[in-house]
């Protein structure tokens, strides 16, 4: 059986209590100074900010990273074993987080809410934030820094530039050929770290370990492909180097955080009595396995929660076709509900025994056992967990990026069971649920997705056109019976709505050939 830690997710240090909290008076700006006037309502750093050692740089601080990998590395400076591990943050993209953190002393209010009440805490782990467009030297300045020895980032997968079919690096992007151009001016992540790693190399400093924190399939894998891809076309003695010498371990991240909204911002000051600029609401739970693949020194974040492991495979695969997966599926399915939060969604039975049957059924007969973890008490808490009326995750975050999500994360189950001989009717109608969304809903965040909307509004109920978008779905519209099937839950939610098809689809054999 597993642990409570594994099944539960990581415990939360001891701390403020969970509270149902009045109003409070007064309302004080965040900041170093102000610290002290927050101690009774919310747990805050007791350590020295100003000692800590800033060895970890990340790139993309969204509210997910400050949500997961900030807390564990503030819960590892709060147990006062080690200020050797300190994080500078880089933005690539938009200076809003630089706006908001830099007049906090790079602090910020994370609340844990659950349905038997919240707590929350500040965060001060984070010791600088760097937005790369206004200062690339001084991120290459960080990343050459001896004492830095890990680089984290949650760039998503569409920032990885690989090629879905022979997981090589797409070079032909403007970035990426703008890095190339000018190696000192990057654009991209990748352009950072192989010019920082270069430097590294003449100056004979021994590397950083780099650390993806992103959904996708051995997200270590990908990331040294896109790294040593990027370097080879500068220096093949650079790219030896690198392969040989640089640690890229795979990490499986999880803890849902939705977009913070204006009316939770103003929430947190009134009840915590703190006015911060962009406050985090998260959910209790937290996991973070890493493999134990590190080239310059392994911050002890075992400490903490964090499960170091030879290989994180199956960790991963349980929860990118579980959790992402069921959030994708429930996603388009329940904004075709009329649906608008997925605790809402999960509170319909019809959908509830959906999320269930399509774990159960059709993801879970495809893998692999992880050590120490129960997957039936995983797969409870996670139906919980998106239950959790606390959180009020919305739909339409679980519906973005859908062509790298439904790829990443949906067809992958639904392929291996072809390959079994098997049909898989709820996985299938996650796919037609996200062809029909795309009909009638505008994609986010998506840089296929006005492709895909064309095709899927010209097909109709025929998801053929939208099937021969290789780069997401491969060869799968070779496969007759995947196709007719797709069809055929494309044409039942057209004509019968999605509760009728999602009722039919349950009553259909679907479990998957073991």
């Amino acid at each position: 059986m597993t642990t409570p830690e594994l099944a539960l997710g990581s415990p939360v240090p001891a701390g403020a209590p969970r509270t149902t909290a009045p109003a409070v008076a007064p309302v004080h700006p965040l900041s170093e100074k102000t610290l002290g006037l927050h101690g009774e309502r919310l747990t805050v750093p007791t350590y020295d900010r100003a000692g800590l050692t800033p060895a970890v740089v990340h790139f993309s601080v969204g509210g997910f990273h400050r949500a997961h990998q900030l807390t564990y590395f503030d819960d590892l400076a709060q147990l006062d074993i080690s200020a050797g591990w300190g994080v500078v943050g880089v933005g690539l993209r938009h200076r809003s987080m630089q706006e908001a953190l830099a007049p906090q002393d790079h602090l910020y209010t994370v609340v844990e809410r659950s349905p038997d009440g919240e707590r929350a805490r500040v965060v001060g782990v984070l010791t600088d934030y760097l937005f790369a467009p206004d200062a690339p030297g001084a991120v290459l300045d960080r990343l050459t820094d001896p004492r830095t020895r890990m680089v984290t980032m949650t760039i998503t997968g569409a920032g990885y530039h690989l090629d879905p079919h022979t997981g090589a690096m797409d070079l032909s992007g403007p970035d990426l050929q703008r890095d190339l151009a000018d190696p000192a001016r990057p654009c991209t992540a990748f352009g950072y770290i192989v010019e920082a790693l270069d430097r590294r190399r003449r100056a004979g400093t021994p590397p950083f370990t780099v650390v993806s924190c992103d959904n996708m399939h051995r997200n270590g894998d990908a990331t040294r492909a896109a790294v040593v891809g990027l370097a080879r076309q500068r220096d093949e003695v650079l790219a030896r180097w690198i392969t040989d010498r640089v640690g890229f371990p795979s990490s499986m991240v999880d803890r849902i955080t939705p977009q913070t909204t204006a009316d939770e911002r103003a929430e947190v000051a009134r009840r915590y009595g703190v006015d911060d600029r962009w406050p985090v609401i998260t959910e209790p739970f937290s996991q973070w396995f890493i493999e134990d693949d590190f080239c310059n020194g392994r911050p002890p974040l075992d400490a903490v929660g964090v499960r170091f492991v030879p290989d994180v495979a199956p960790y991963e695969l349980m929860k990118t076709r579980l959790l992402n997966a069921g959030h994708s599926a429930l996603g388009y399915l329940g904004t075709l509900a009329g649906h608008v939060r997925i605790d809402e969604l999960m509170g319909e039975p019809l959908f509830a025994a959906y999320a269930a049957r399509f774990m159960d059924d059709e993801v879970t007969p495809l893998l692999p056992q992880p050590a120490g973890v129960d997957l039936t008490d995983y797969k409870a808490v996670l139906l919980q967990r998106f239950a959790n009326p606390a959180i009020a995750d919305r739909l339409e975050r679980l519906c973005r990026r859908g062509s790298t999500k439904v790829a990443h994360h949906v067809l992958p189950s639904l392929r291996e069971s072809l390959d079994r001989g098997s049909r898989a009717p709820l996985l299938t109608l996650a796919v037609a649920g996200w062809i029909r969304y795309l009909q009638l809903h505008e994609p986010a965040e998506d840089e296929l997705g006005p492709r895909l909307q064309a095709l899927a509004r010209a097909g109709g109920t025929d998801p053929r056109p939208v099937l021969a978008v290789r780069p997401v779905f491969g060869n799968l519209g070779e496969h007759p019976a995947f196709v007719a099937d797709l069809e055929r839950a494309l044409r039942d939610l057209t004509a019968d709505g999605v509760r009728a098809t999602v009722a039919a689809a349950l009553t259909r054999p679907g479990t998957v050939a073991r």
